[in-house]
């Protein structure tokens, strides 16, 4: 016993020449805000031999500091502010948790009061990065640690939205094909699409949707997982309507797509017939004349291939009613005779001819002024844009949309106040 307290008396008259052991660093750590928590268990471990040689143990590790100083773990991840979880547990059972942003500096017990066993467990979790989870044994020499997250495999590049004839759809295209559960909630429903990233182009998209069905869809990533939150009118939230799923490939943009269908319970019978009513109503004058030029600017503005893809059949409930207004346009253009803008012109009364027409709509002259008085028909005045948009451009943001239309209009009223002189000939 004599001999211990000797070793003691050694070790402690030594601590006063040996500096404690700390990490240079690199110079930058300094300028960091760092995120302090304390992560200390309140009942420290029972006592053991490594108490009774930790003084002269400790000569040999770097001085009496090593067992004694309470340890400081930096954590910062790449990219930067992402949120840790923090565990301290000893023999599997979690003894203390918090929660900080990264960079943060995690205050532990110092190794004396840790067991071999103790370690401070981190997880990592930023938005549109896969979670990472980290070990570090209390009584290491660790001081400093940089989590790197790797983004998620899968991201949402295009959302679209359509509303027609009573029908809605929630059109999603990803990178990859997903996985997605539905949570139903009082104002409507979430579509969860796991481990997928949510993307500024999709999120503009989602901005400002509405119909007689959607009043509002707001996409909130969290961790892995992209929750589009849909809230639903009264009529859309009654029993008269459901949700079907489809899903398809896009192989020429390498894309998956998914949709979720509100369809009417009761059938479309009754909305087929108001269409056809409205489709009866539409005059040459809506395809002619003045109208002609807010047909034109309006293409002029929108991608071909993007308005191509609009609206050429795809499997969707539109693909009917574009079909019906393309025969209606057949019928009310000039001799019966659908214009093309390559100068190729094909007579709808023949069904091949008018089926070729059909291969490629967005080349047809007057067929976007036509789907224009086509909703007018249909819809109320306030949901009109939102409507034609997800006909014509279902890919373009709502409020660049309305730009669109707004320049088409002012044209169009230009070609009046003129006496319609710049419309008297096809373009």
């Amino acid at each position: 016993m004599n001999l211990w307290r000797a070793s003691c008396l050694v070790a402690l008259c030594l601590a006063a020449a040996l500096p404690v052991h700390a990490s240079a660093g690199d110079g930058k750590s300094s300028k960091l805000e760092y995120d302090v928590v304390e992560l200390i268990p309140q009942d420290p471990p029972t006592w053991s031999l490594t108490n009774l040689f930790a003084p002269i143990t400790g000569l040999f590790l770097g001085g009496p500091g090593y067992w004694y100083s309470k340890r400081v773990v930096e954590i910062d991840t790449t990219p930067p502010g992402a949120i840790l979880d923090l565990f301290y547990v000893r023999r599997n059972f979690q003894k203390r948790y918090e929660q900080a942003d990264a960079p943060a500096r995690v205050i532990l017990p110092s190794r004396i009061e840790a067991t071999s066993r103790d370690t401070l467990t981190v997880r990592a979790l930023l938005d549109g990065h896969r979670q990472q989870e980290i070990q570090i044994p209390i009584r290491s020499r660790t001081d400093r640690v940089m989590i790197d997250l790797a983004p998620l495999p899968n991201s949402l590049v295009v959302f679209a939205h359509t509303y027609f004839a009573g029908r809605g759809s929630l059109v999603f295209l990803t990178k990859e094909a997903l996985t997605f559960r539905l949570q139903k909630s009082p104002e409507g429903f979430g579509v969860v699409l796991t481990e997928t990233a949510d993307t500024p182009e999709a999120a503009e998209m989602m901005r400002g949707v509405e119909s007689s069905l959607i009043r509002r869809v707001q996409p909130q990533q969290l961790g892995e997982d992209l929750v589009v939150r849909v809230d639903l009118t009264d009529l859309a939230r009654s029993d008269a309507f459901e949700t079907r799923s489809r899903q398809w490939d896009d192989p020429v943009r390498g894309l998956h797509g998914f949709a979720l269908d509100l369809v009417s319970r009761g059938g479309d019978d009754a909305a087929i017939e108001r269409a056809r009513a409205a489709l009866a109503r539409i005059t040459p004058g809506d395809v002619s004349g003045c109208a002609l030029e807010f047909d034109a600017s309006l293409r002029d503005a929108l991608d071909p291939a993007a308005l191509a893809r609009a609206l050429t059949p795809s499997g969707a409930h539109t693909d009917a009613y574009l079909r019906a207004a393309m025969k209606r346009l057949g019928e009310v253009s000039p001799d019966g005779v659908i214009r093309m803008r390559d100068g190729s012109r094909f007579r709808g009364a023949i069904p091949i001819e008018l089926m070729a027409a059909a291969t490629e709509p967005h080349e047809a002259i007057g067929y976007l002024s036509l789907l224009r008085r086509f909703v007018a028909e249909l819809e109320p005045e306030s949901s009109r844009r939102s409507t034609l948009r997800g006909l014509v451009a279902p890919e373009v943001a709502p409020k660049r949309f309305d730009q669109l239309v707004d320049d088409a209009e002012a044209r169009e009223r230009g070609c009046r106040g003129s006496g319609g002189l710049a419309a008297s000939s096809p373009h």
